[in-house]
């Protein structure tokens, strides 16, 4: 690879994120600051990801406690560790080859894993059966969906796969559809709506991509990120049957199902609400859903732990989803570990449940409350309009730019959404997400903000954002 042209075309194409681009901009800026150059501010907050430990929030105990125990089993001896969590790592070792999370495990997972996560999905839809048999864990929830997409992948040109995608999207979303050859078909969310997926959008979306491509699945996020929207019982019954009615096989992203906090609102799975519209969907439509221990209350993001659950999928089609994970030989395994603890926590009873249980709840309250300020403050400000959020960890609130701050985009070549961003960090120090990487219909634009940080923080983020924004207005009205 002596020069670019030698470089795999198809990795060429790969656009580079916004969102990339605006982090390395933030790392630079942390660096100056630590080698003494004088800002408007003292730090950088970064609040573009999900990653909520990186903005301060404490991992739960007793993941870490377990944790602790299995990479270093001379704690199995200590007695001011509570009883349940030496128990717990002392099963988990059990489980491991050697009884060290430094062997290997099998492609698809720890089979103990695999059964916590069938026993907890089956207790999560109200008996609506699981097998660990269609269990895989993966290095978190985007490596699974990679490998369902590249099973999916074939033909070229009009025959080439098509995948029914949102917009808004999760940001990695294009560039795994652009990486492993798919053909992303947009279908607009409804904003104005709360962010709603309307039906008709999905067949407008499906009859405008054939001549160009062959859609052959289709990809929810419920909760969305970065809408915040939480899906109904009905909606989720008009997408099975549309899905159905086109055999289109489900992706659903559901990795924010334990951040729903808008009033009225629950999260109910795709496979609930399938196998109780009867045998007519529950034997027919193929479905794989994806949850992890990044996103979310336990946000593990670094310990790269997810899994897919697969439904109605042929066992001669699993096979190979089994021979893809092999490319990445195993999950890490305490990973895996934390994976089990997310879906069989602490029991009424245990040493640990209540301090658990507190330190959950306790992550639960700041998101909700931290959405709920954070939307106020938005709407109040000139110019930003937001849907109210009702579950996931980000708010997605529109810009009405000035069309002098648009026109100078242009002519830097940049969205409109990406240079308010820039000089937001530049001048604020906050980095947020740009809404064009996204996707979001033309001259519209939007930040993504994570809101699962310190509540602090979160206040200190609005004091900058209120100033900076003010001020980029009265910048570019000064210009007209």
């Amino acid at each position: 690879m002596y020069s670019l042209r030698n470089v795999n075309p198809m990795v060429r194409r790969i656009r580079v994120s916004p969102q990339s681009a605006l982090q390395r901009r933030s790392e630079q800026i942390t660096a100056l600051l630590q080698q003494g150059e004088q800002k408007p501010f003292k730090e950088v907050i970064d609040i573009s990801s999900g990653d909520s430990h990186k903005t301060g929030i404490k991992p739960i105990s007793f993941v870490r406690q377990v944790l602790s125990v299995c990479l270093y089993p001379e704690l199995l001896h200590d007695d001011t560790l509570p009883g349940d969590v030496r128990q717990r790592a002392q099963r988990l070792l059990g489980e491991c080859d050697g009884g060290s999370v430094g062997s290997y495990t099998d492609s698809c997972g720890l089979p103990h894993v695999q059964r916590s996560v069938a026993e907890f999905i089956t207790g999560r839809d109200g008996g609506v059966p699981s097998y660990p048999r269609n269990i895989f864990i993966s290095a978190g929830s985007q490596t699974a969906l990679k490998v369902m997409v590249k099973l999916l992948v074939r033909g070229e040109g009009v025959s080439q796969t098509g995948v029914l995608t949102p917009q808004p999207c999760p940001h990695t979303l294009p560039m795994l559809l652009e990486e492993v050859g798919a053909v992303l078909v947009p279908y607009q969310l409804r904003e104005e709506q709360g962010w709603a997926l309307e039906l008709g959008e999905l067949h407008r979306a499906l009859t405008a991509s054939r001549g160009h491509c062959r859609p052959r699945a289709l990809y929810i996020s419920n909760p969305g990120n970065p809408t915040g929207h939480v899906q109904s019982r009905k909606s989720i019954e008009w997408v099975i049957q549309f899905a159905a009615e086109e055999r289109l096989f489900l992706l659903v992203n559901e990795v924010y199902q334990d951040c729903v906090y808008g009033e009225g609102r629950e999260f109910v799975s795709y496979k609930r609400v399938l196998f109780e519209m009867g045998q007519q969907y529950s034997e027919m439509v193929e479905l794989a859903s994806f949850h992890s221990i990044s996103n979310g209350i336990m946000g593990e993001c670094g310990l790269r732990a997810g899994y897919m659950e697969l439904v109605n999928v042929d066992p001669a089609v699993m096979v190979f989803a089994e021979t893809l994970l092999c490319t990445d030989i195993s999950t890490p395994v305490i990973g895996q570990i934390a994976l089990e603890i997310m879906v069989n926590p602490p029991r009424p009873g245990d040493p640990s449940h209540n301090k658990y249980t507190q330190e959950i709840l306790t992550n639960r309250i700041t998101l909700a409350q931290n959405a709920q300020r954070a939307w106020e403050f938005l709407i109040g400000l000139p110019g930003v309009s937001c849907q109210p959020v009702t579950g996931g960890i980000f708010i997605y609130p529109h810009l009405s730019l000035p069309p002098e701050a648009v026109e100078q985009a242009k002519s830097d070549g940049l969205e409109a959404d990406v240079l308010y961003s820039q000089t937001l960090l530049d001048e604020e120090g906050v980095c947020v997400g740009a809404g064009c990487e996204h996707g979001q219909r033309e001259d519209k634009y939007h930040i993504r903000l994570c809101v699962l940080i310190p509540s602090a923080t979160l206040e200190k983020v609005l004091a900058r954002l209120g100033s900076f924004h003010l001020h980029f207005l009265d910048q570019f009205s000064q210009h007209a």
